[in-house]
């Protein structure tokens, strides 16, 4: 498994403002408990860039990271309704 890093003062921001952290993306990460991997939808302006998509608190999080020779480094956590629509109530 590769090294997944991020910036602290950003999870701390995540943790108030949105109520998750990237050591919750990070455990996920590390079991395999990834519901998709893109590229980012936007390469022109992210290149390198793809995207996650992890469930939290029975909510789905797109999770846009950078994947190089130093490991994962993730950028922010963001809460989704049209991914939590399309990828956890399906057929409800």
């Amino acid at each position: 498994m590769k090294n997944i890093r991020w910036d602290e003062r950003k999870n701390e921001w995540l943790k108030q403002n949105r109520g998750v952290g990237f050591e919750q993306v990070a455990v996920l990460f590390e079991q395999g408990q990834v519901l998709e991997v893109m590229d980012h939808p936007d390469q022109r302006k992210y290149p390198r860039q793809k995207m996650a998509i992890v469930e939290i608190d029975e909510y789905a999080c797109l999770v846009p990271y950078v994947d190089d020779e130093e490991g994962v480094f993730l950028k922010t956590i963001i809460p989704s309704r049209k991914a939590t629509k399309k990828y956890l109530r399906r057929g409800k």
